[in-house]
């Protein structure tokens, strides 16, 4: 019987999470002050993160050593099995082989928890007692839940309204493990007093919630804790390609394309940047493609600018990709996309032409979704079947091709708590909620100057 999974001991998990931006071939445009636009030191962050996520931040060194408390409830998932999808193979009859690295087998069945853990960590080591932090879809608010738990701390979850309502399932979750969460804009904070005075029916958005955390931690003295976006974050999540680097030594290949989701740049940093640094390193010449829903293009249709990370303002300045702070998405399910802006590290690798990124309408990717479910038994969760509607094309472009292609894309989690979205999109319910050109430009033209 052909092998389908490659599994690795728990002795070697990672030690390290991998720092990409030492090895950056450009320099990367700092943070600034949106009064003076003027760069900003580590300093402006301390009211928000403890010193060591601080440090992690603007680290220099290619490789942070993860504490062996971490390591320790790492090890409750981690390694996560390779798979080779040899049933999707046979269903699209394509030469390319296809593998996903599955990142559902976590506690809460997402990639979250790999950077959930040490920013908790983190923060109790500070004496910190107290996390607030945003979800979209809920995966990263019910990983912090679970972290905060962990570590003994209070947790705080801001969940954008529209994801409140479609996944109670992730609310509840959140609950389970100790969390409060309240729907996104509230009246609990003046940057959401201010939406709702504007729009009471407000879906709200990422950067909306964002605000709303920040708020809350800076005037009650709480610390905050983010997702994605930031090099920290994408640094804990490179567990999941370093491990992957391993477990194809062990299936005796290597791929020539990696795929990966891309909201704020956790799901696709964690499988690629491994890579990426082999392509830098090592001449390999492996294409990476980051996907991204079509009703929120900030790669695709963004601009490349200086802009807030959070609707309200409170954040410092980054250059990134960005359809504007005041960008509000159509409500889609894949929740974890829906962020205005994205990792200044992806956005400047994008901008590089070093990541290729495409963006796929709704519908066409539950159908993808679908299929992988039919064929491997997994139901994915809807941001990423951005990546495996990408990942169908690139091995029905092989097919046409007649050449035989290797595949990676990061599965980073399930959709077990996202069946409403399937049941809809089963109905023939499932809407293509797309973006007015004429929304993105009012929002890019409101970016500060």
């Amino acid at each position: 019987m052909d092998q389908t999974k490659y599994l690795l001991d728990e002795s070697r998990m990672p030690r390290s999470w991998y720092n990409i931006a030492p090895d950056l071939p450009f320099d990367l445009a700092p943070p600034v002050a949106p009064d003076t636009r003027k760069p900003v030191g580590p300093d402006a962050f301390a009211p928000i993160f403890p010193k060591a996520i601080i440090e992690q931040e603007v680290s220099t060194e290619r490789y942070v050593e993860i504490p062996e408390e971490v390591r320790e409830i790492y090890s409750l998932w981690r390694p996560t099995p390779l798979f080779r999808a040899r049933r999707l193979e046979k269903v699209l009859d394509t030469p390319a082989h296809i593998y996903y690295k599955y990142e559902g087998v976590s506690p809460t069945g997402s990639h979250k928890p790999n950077t959930a853990v040490p920013q908790a960590y983190y923060n109790r080591e500070a004496g910190v007692r107290r996390l607030t932090t945003e979800t979209g879809a809920g995966q990263w608010g019910s990983s912090l839940a679970f972290a905060c738990q962990a570590m003994g701390l209070e947790c705080t979850v801001y969940m954008v309204r529209i994801s409140y309502a479609q996944k109670p399932y992730r609310r509840m979750m959140m609950e389970t493990f100790g969390a409060e969460v309240f729907p996104s804009p509230t009246d609990r904070t003046n940057a959401g007093r201010g939406i709702l005075g504007k729009d009471p029916d407000s879906p709200g958005s990422l950067g909306i919630a964002i605000s709303e955390a920040v708020e809350d931690a800076v005037v009650s003295g709480a610390k905050y804790s983010l997702g994605s976006v930031l090099n920290h974050v994408l640094m804990h999540q490179t567990v999941i390609g370093e491990e992957a680097l391993e477990q194809f030594e062990m299936a005796g290949e290597y791929p020539d394309i990696v795929v990966g989701c891309a909201g704020g740049g956790s799901n696709f940093g964690g499988v690629a940047f491994p890579f990426l640094r082999e392509n830098l390193a090592n001449g390999r010449n492996t294409r990476l493609i980051a996907v991204e829903p079509s009703s929120c293009p900030t790669l695709t249709k963004g601009r490349f600018t200086y802009d807030f990370g959070d609707a309200a303002g409170m954040t410092p300045m980054m250059k990134m990709y960005t359809l504007g702070s005041s960008f509000v998405p159509p409500g889609i399910h894949a929740g974890g996309l829906r962020y205005h802006g994205d990792s200044p590290i992806l956005s400047a690798l994008v901008h590089e032409n070093m990541v290729e990124a495409v963006a796929y309408p709704q519908n066409a990717t539950f159908a993808a979704g679908l299929e992988f479910a039919k064929a491997e038994g997994i139901i994915p969760a809807p941001e990423v079947t951005h990546a495996i509607k990408a990942v169908r094309d690139l091995a029905l472009q092989a097919k046409e091709a007649g050449e035989r292609k290797t595949i990676l894309f990061n599965l980073c989690g399930h959709g077990y708590f996202d069946m409403v979205a399937y049941e809809r999109y089963l109905a023939g319910e499932l809407e293509d909620l797309e973006h007015s050109e004429e929304s993105i430009e009012r929002a890019i033209s409101a970016i500060p100057s």
